[in-house]
C-alpha cells in the first residue's frame, strides 16, 4: 500500500488548490533517479559491469472520493461530488548497470547527492561479485559504508526468482532465423523447478526447486573465460567485446569440419545433417593461415564453447527431468550469436524436449539478489512489483549523454519497478490445459499492425495532452508537465517502431500501459475523472427509465435486451477515436443513439442464442464480472444485467481497476456509485446488504486485463464463492486481451469493436459486435 501525505480538496467542476508541489525527476536524468529519496543500497561488481540497486519512495497524487461524500447525493448533484488529491509515497526499486571502469565516477555522483545531504542512512551495503573485494576500500572511502559480502549464487537465484515472478515476459527464447528473433513467454502459474546455468569465467549449473531450495548439480571449466583467453591467444583481440564483434563477422565453416566434409552430404544412417559440426577447428590442421581469418577463428571458438555448454546443460536437464533452462552470465549478456548457438545446442541434443530460455534483465540478477538480502525489514519479497516502462531502458542500453553530471559518456542500462497496490497471482479459473497469453496480437510479428497502432497512438497524444492539462487547469506547471509527458511518449513510440522487442512483446496492451504509466509519472493520476463523474450523473438520471423498459418485457425478450444494453453501453469508450469524435461532436449521442450504431445480427461473433438457451437452465452460483467503462456503460449496461442475475438467485463479484486508466471504472468510484444505485433499486441494495453483490478491485491499472496478475484477495474470494461464470466486457479486456483465453468455467465475452483497422482485421466494420459464450470442453461433452 502507498502511504498518504498531504491532502488537496477540490470540487469536481474545479481544479485543485495545490498545497504541496510534487518534485518530478529531472527530464534528462536517465538513471540514478530519485536518489534523494533512496533508502537502501546494494551493489554487484563484476570484472566488466557494475550493477547498483536501491529503494526509494516516489511522491505523486491520487484521486480519492471521500467516504460518505455521496450520503446526501442524488442524480441531480453527483456532478458536485467533492474529491481529494492525496499526495502519496509509492515504493520503487531502481537497478542500474554500467561498465566497471566508470565505478569511481558513479560513486562520486552518489557521494555528492547523498552523503552531502546526509541521506545514505546505512552503515553497510550488501555486495556481491568478484569486484566487491577489489573495490571494497574504494566504496568505504567514497561512501563511508562497509561492503557486506553475499554469496554470488544465492544472489543470482534470488534475483532470477524475483524477476520471473514480477516482470511480465521476462523470459524469452531466441532464434535468429525467426522474425522477430525474440519470442517472449507468457506468464504461467508454475515457476519451479528449473535449471539455472550461469556462464561466467566458468559455468555453474544449479537446480532450483523453490524460493529457498537449490543445489549446484554440475558445471564445467569451459566458459566465458575460456572463450576470452583462447580467443586472445588465437586472434590477438584485446577484449571480450572485440572477440564477439569478430565472431559476428566470421564464417566458422572455413575452420570447422562439417559432416558433409567427411561424407559429402548428410550421414543418413545416423540422422546427422551435412551442415552439423563434426569437428571444431577440424580443418585448421590442413589449411594455410591465409585460408581463414581471425573472425572465422573467433566464430568457431564461440560455437565450440556454446555447444559444449549447451550439451552439458541439456544432459543435466534430462537427468533431472527438467524442461526449462534459464541462462545468464557475462558470456551471454543477451548477445544474439551466443544465444543462437546455445539454443541450437539445447534443441539439438534434447530433440526439442528442453526449452532454452534467456532473461531480459539477466544482468541485474546479482544486484537484485544482494538488495533483497539487505532489505528484509522492508518485506520486499512479500509484495508484487511491476516494471515501470516509463523509467526503464529495456534492451536499449545505448550510450547516454551524461555530460551534465559526468565527464564521460557512459553506456548505461536501467530498470525501475513499482510496487503493486496488492499482491497479485494467477487467475484460478483459467484452463490449465491451454497456455495463457493475455494479448491477442503480437505487434512485433506484424509490421503492418505495428505501424498502424503506433501511428494511431501517436495521433491520440494531442487529445490526451489536452485532457491532462484540463484536469489540472489551475495547477502551476501542468502545461509543462503535460508537454514533457507527450515528448517522452513520442520518443518511446519511435523507439518501439524500430525496436519492437525492447520491452517484451509489443502489444496494444503494452502501448496503452506505457501511456498510463507516463501520465502517472508526470503526475496526471486521472485525467478523465471529471468526465467520468459527469457521465455517471447522466446515467443515474436514466437508470429508472431503463429498468422500467426492461421490466415491461417478457423474460426472454428481457434477456436479449440486457445483452443489447451492455453492448450499447460499451460504445462509450473515450479511448476509441471513433467514439471520441461522436461524443465531442455537435449532435446528441446517448444510450439509444449508441444502440442504433451497433451491428445488426448476426454479429461478428454471435453466441447469443446459445447464451439464451443456457439461461433456461439452473442459475449460476456466482458470476465474476470484469467491468469496463464508467458512466452509461456501467450504470445502464452492466448494472441491469447484474440486477437480473441477482433476481435469479446468483451471487455477483463486480471487478474493477484498482487505479485509473482512461475512463474505466475504478473500485474507489464503483463503491459510492453502487450506494447511489442502491437508493434507486431494492434488488441492488438488498444484495449489497446481504453480501451477494461483492464489489472488488482487480489489482490492475490498465485499460486491458492481464489475468496472470490478479489481486490475491480477489483470487481468494472467487475460490471461496465457487464462481462458475466469468464475464469479460470491453474491447480492451475481451478483444485486445483474452479473446483467445480459455477457462475451466463458462465465460461470456462482450465487446463492441470501435476501431476501423481492428474491425477490418477481424472481418467486420466499426461497431461490430463480439458476443462469445464459451463452455469448457467437459460441459460440451455432457
Amino acid at each position: 500500500m502507498m502511504d498518504s501525505a498531504v491532502v488537496e480538496v477540490m470540487g469536481i467542476t474545479g481544479s485543485p488548490t495545490v498545497t504541496q508541489s510534487i518534485s518530478l525527476p529531472h527530464e534528462e536524468m536517465h538513471f540514478f533517479r530519485n536518489l534523494a529519496n533512496a533508502k537502501r543500497f546494494a551493489i554487484d561488481i563484476g570484472g566488466s559491469l557494475t550493477k547498483i540497486a536501491y529503494f526509494s519512495t516516489v511522491s505523486h497524487r491520487r484521486v480519492r472520493v471521500p467516504e460518505g461524500s455521496d450520503s446526501d447525493s442524488n442524480e441531480q448533484n453527483t456532478e458536485k461530488v467533492n474529491f481529494t488529491y492525496e499526495v502519496c509515497q509509492a515504493p520503487r526499486l531502481h537497478f542500474i548497470k554500467f561498465e566497471t571502469k566508470y565505478i569511481q565516477e558513479c560513486l562520486d555522483f552518489i557521494q555528492k547527492h547523498l552523503l552531502g545531504q546526509g541521506l545514505i542512512g546505512q552503515k553497510f551495503v550488501k555486495a556481491t561479485g568478484g569486484g566487491s573485494y577489489k573495490y571494497s576500500k574504494l566504496i568505504e572511502d567514497k561512501l563511508g559504508i562497509t561492503p557486506e559480502k553475499e554469496d554470488e549464487m544465492d544472489c543470482l537465484i534470488k534475483g532470477a526468482n524475483f524477476l520471473l515472478k514480477n516482470v511480465s515476459q521476462e523470459a524469452f527464447t531466441y532464434d535468429r532465423r525467426r522474425s522477430p528473433e525474440y519470442h517472449f513467454l507468457p506468464p504461467g502459474p508454475v515457476l519451479f523447478p528449473y535449471l539455472l546455468v550461469n556462464v561466467g569465467s566458468g559455468v555453474s549449473i544449479l537446480k532450483v526447486e523453490s524460493e529457498e531450495k537449490y543445489e549446484r548439480i554440475g558445471g564445467t571449466a569451459t566458459g566465458g573465460g575460456t572463450f576470452w583467453g583462447l580467443g586472445t591467444l588465437l586472434t590477438g583481440a584485446k577484449g571480450f567485446d572485440e572477440l564477439l564483434r569478430l565472431a559476428e563477422e566470421g564464417d566458422h565453416r572455413k575452420v570447422d569440419m562439417l559432416v558433409r566434409d567427411i561424407y559429402s552430404g548428410d550421414y543418413v544412417t545416423l540422422g546427422l545433417p551435412g551442415d552439423l559440426i563434426a569437428s571444431s577447428f577440424g580443418k585448421a590442421a590442413h589449411l594455410n593461415s591465409g585460408d581463414f581469418s581471425a573472425p572465422d577463428v573467433a566464430r568457431s571458438l564461440l560455437f565450440t564453447i556454446a555447444n559444449d555448454i549447451g550439451q552439458i546443460a541439456c544432459l543435466y536437464a534430462l537427468q533431472h527431468n527438467l524442461k526449462r533452462i534459464y541462462f545468464g552470465g557475462y558470456f551471454l549478456r543477451n548477445h544474439p550469436l551466443t544465444m543462437y548457438a546455445v539454443s541450437y545446442a539445447i534443441r539439438y541434443w534434447s530433440k526439442e524436449t528442453v526449452e532454452p530460455l534467456f532473461l531480459r534483465h539477466e544482468g541485474y540478477l546479482g544486484a537484485i539478489g544482494a538488495f533483497l538480502k539487505g532489505t528484509e525489514e522492508l518485506h520486499t519479497e512479500k509484495y508484487s512489483w511491476q516494471e515501470n516502462y516509463a523509467g526503464s531502458s529495456g534492451f536499449m542500453n545505448g550510450e547516454l549523454d551524461t555530460s551534465y553530471e559526468f565527464p564521460s559518456r557512459i553506456s548505461v542500462g536501467f530498470l525501475e519497478m513499482d510496487r503493486a497496490q496488492r499482491p497479485v497471482g494467477y487467475f484460478p479459473l483459467l484452463s490449465p490445459d491451454v497456455e495463457y497469453s493475455p494479448d491477442t496480437v503480437n505487434l512485433a510479428e506484424d509490421v503492418e499492425a505495428r505501424t498502424y497502432w503506433i501511428s494511431c497512438f501517436e495521433g491520440s497524444l494531442d487529445r490526451i495532452t489536452e485532457r491532462a492539462i484540463e484536469s489540472q487547469a489551475s495547477v502551476a506547471g501542468s502545461i509543462d508537465r503535460a508537454l514533457r509527458c507527450k515528448r517522452k511518449l513520442l520518443d518511446r513510440f519511435r523507439t518501439l517502431s524500430i525496436e519492437p522487442c525492447a520491452y517484451g512483446n509489443l502489444t496494444v496492451r503494452s502501448l496503452l500501459n506505457t501511456i498510463e504509466q507516463c501520465l502517472r509519472e508526470f503526475d496526471f493520476p486521472d485525467p478523465y475523472f471529471s468526465q467520468k463523474q459527469g457521465e455517471n450523473s447522466f446515467a443515474l438520471r436514466e437508470f429508472d427509465n431503463q429498468l422500467r423498459l426492461l421490466d415491461s418485457l417478457t423474460s426472454e425478450s428481457r434477456n436479449v435486451e440486457l445483452i443489447w444494453g451492455v453492448l450499447a453501453g460499451n460504445v462509450f469508450d473515450w479511448g476509441a477515436n471513433a467514439v471520441a469524435a461522436l461524443l465531442e461532436g455537435p449532435a446528441t449521442f446517448g444510450f439509444e443513439e449508441a444502440k442504433a450504431e451497433l451491428q445488426r445480427r448476426p454479429w461478428l461473433v454471435d453466441s447469443l442464442d446459445r447464451w439464451l438457451e443456457r439461461l433456461k437452465k439452473k442459475a449460476h452460483r456466482c458470476i465474476t464480472f470484469f467491468v469496463d467503462n464508467s458512466g452509461i456503460d456501467f450504470v445502464l449496461g452492466v448494472l441491469p444485467l447484474v440486477r437480473e442475475f441477482l433476481r435469479n438467485g446468483s451471487r455477483v463479484i463486480l471487478c474493477a481497476n484498482s487505479e485509473p486508466a482512461l475512463n474505466d471504472m475504478t473500485y474507489d468510484e464503483m463503491v459510492p456509485l453502487l450506494r447511489l444505485v442502491g437508493g434507486k433499486c431494492n434488488v441492488i441494495q438488498d444484495a449489497m446488504d446481504q453480501g451477494r453483490l461483492m464489489p472488488h478491485e482487480t489489482g490492475q491499472d490498465s485499460p486491458c486485463l492481464d489475468l496472470s496478475r490478479i489481486s490475491q484477495d480477489l483470487i481468494q474470494l472467487i475460490e471461496r464463492e465457487g464462481s462458475d461464470l466469468v464475464i469479460i466486457e470491453g474491447m480492451g479486456r475481451a478483444i485486445h486481451t483474452n479473446l483467445s483465453a480459455k477457462f475451466k468455467t463458462e465465460v461470456l465475452k462482450l465487446a463492441v469493436i470501435k476501431n476501423a483497422w481492428l474491425a477490418k482485421t477481424l472481418g467486420g466494420e466499426v461497431f461490430s459486435v463480439v458476443c462469445s459464450y464459451e463452455e469448457p470442453d467437459s460441459f460440451q461433452q455432457c
